[in-house]
């Protein structure tokens, strides 16, 4: 591994950049080198805050040239970190925001840096809408190449699965555009093959006519049998019926009693993107799963039902996860949302069940890197807590839901829900996949240079 050889590297960057390079010293390098989990705190060399593709391009020659680690940032929201990096480049797409909307085609493009606010905001306007994440300000980036879960993914798919093309800046520099007919191979890898194979300087998303919904929580006390109904709720409902089963502690909001602040408690957070003189029923099918502690359901437009979290979840929180797949939700997996649930060691932290039925398994596992197709529900296990201490104290908390779960749970787990000591599950995500697409990473990135995430080695 080589180093920075001191000012005339950092001159031929600067001078080759119309972005900014902001390095040790500077008075934002410590605002530069964040990312959104604070456990994470490394010392790049040298942070690039790029403008455009030119920017990118110059960075992974820069980077490869010299033999320093890169690391690629959009969002920064991925939980392992690897948006920074110690001693290397950090390559921030952040800056690279424009969004242009077809509302004839019905697709966005959408440029690398952009967050799910940006694309609900801008497609939005024309009452459209695709698969995204659920806290805002997530980035499109890591969400989508790692498959992309949300709201719509019943009725929509994947955030991958909406995806048409992207422009890809690969380990040898080059600039390319993939589709399904143009580096098909690498098409097909970054639809669920996270960042092993390029920088995306742009993603072009297929759109949907979906304006307003019905959306909000429902929460009920911790009860295996809530947890039942959903079940039933979810296999007797079609896709239009998003719904996400949490179990956290009771919030602090109005329409929660203030005996159950705090305390253990379930829930279904519900996205209804169906007729609107169905409300009624689908209200009538939440109030059916228990009793009602509380609840928020209300028309609104598809955009708010991503911010749902982002007060509860800012930046800067310190987190560990873990995350599972599961065909139904098993007995024994309820049992244990139950016991951990019971125990569960902060406000911020949750255990979040996204189903994956629908359209999700409408596609092939192996016509995208994705390729749990087979799978019924992913479950997100987040010890989110205010201090480092208080989150390396409920690691074991973590670890040890995580095992009670396994018994229930298909190999590997979703690469966007694992921490940083995941990376021997890789394989096992992508299971037949893996082969072609260490073939892929053979060709195009032979020497590892996108090695900075859940690694597909060549």
């Amino acid at each position: 591994m080589t180093t920075l050889t001191g000012a005339p590297d950092r001159q031929w960057l600067r001078d080759s950049l119309r972005g900014d390079v902001v390095e040790p010293g500077d008075p934002d390098y410590d605002e530069a080198r964040k990312v959104y989990n604070a456990m994470i705190d490394k010392r790049p060399a040298i942070v690039v805050r790029a403008v455009d593709a030119g920017d990118v391009m110059a960075t992974v020659d820069f980077a490869r040239e010299r033999g320093l680690p890169l690391a690629v940032r959009g969002g920064s929201h991925g939980v392992a970190g690897y948006g920074t990096c110690d001693d290397g480049v950090v390559l921030d797409l952040g800056r690279m925001r424009g969004i242009r909307v077809d509302p004839e085609t019905r697709t966005a493009r959408v440029e690398g840096g952009c967050t799910w606010a940006d694309v609900n905001h801008a497609t939005h306007s024309f009452g459209l809408a695709t698969t995204g994440g659920v806290v805002s300000s997530t980035g499109v980036g890591g969400l989508t190449t790692g498959g992309g879960m949300g709201y719509l993914a019943r009725r929509c798919g994947l955030a991958c699965d909406n995806l048409l093309s992207v422009d890809l800046v690969t380990a040898d520099g080059s600039f390319l555009t993939c589709t399904e007919e143009q580096n098909a191979d690498l098409m097909w890898a970054v639809r669920g093959g996270g960042g092993n194979f390029g920088v995306v300087t742009s993603f072009v998303y297929r759109l949907h006519p979906i304006a307003d919904i019905l959306g909000g929580p429902t929460f009920y006390p911790l009860d295996g049998e809530v947890i039942r109904r959903y079940r039933e709720m979810i296999a007797d409902s079609d896709g239009r019926l998003g719904a996400l089963f949490a179990v956290a502690l009771g919030p602090p909001l109005p329409f929660l009693p203030e005996r159950w602040h705090g305390r253990p408690i379930c829930g279904v957070i519900v996205c209804w993107t169906g007729p609107e003189e169905r409300d009624d029923e689908i209200r009538a099918r939440l109030t059916g799963l228990g009793p009602v502690l509380g609840q928020m359901v209300e028309r609104m437009p598809y955009p708010v039902i991503n911010t749902l979290f982002d007060e509860l979840l800012p930046a800067g929180l310190f987190h560990y996860w873990k995350g599972t797949f599961s065909r139904g939700l098993p007995d024994g997996a309820i049992d244990a949302y139950i016991e951990y649930g019971a125990s569960t060691p902060s406000l911020e932290s949750a255990t979040v069940v996204f189903p994956l039925d629908g359209a999700v398994q409408r596609v092939g596992p192996q016509d995208t890197a994705f390729a749990y197709r087979d799978v019924d529900f992913a479950t997100a296990l987040s010890g989110t807590l205010t201090t480092r201490e208080e989150c390396e104290a409920q690691r074991d908390w973590v670890r040890g839901f995580y095992g009670a779960l396994l018994p229930h749970s298909a190999e590997g787990g979703y690469v966007n829900f694992f921490d940083g000591d995941d990376q021997n599950l890789v394989r096992d995500n992508y299971r037949a996949n893996y082969e072609r697409l260490t073939e892929i990473k053979r060709r195009h990135d032979p020497g590892n240079l996108f090695r900075l995430n859940h690694n597909i080695a060549p």
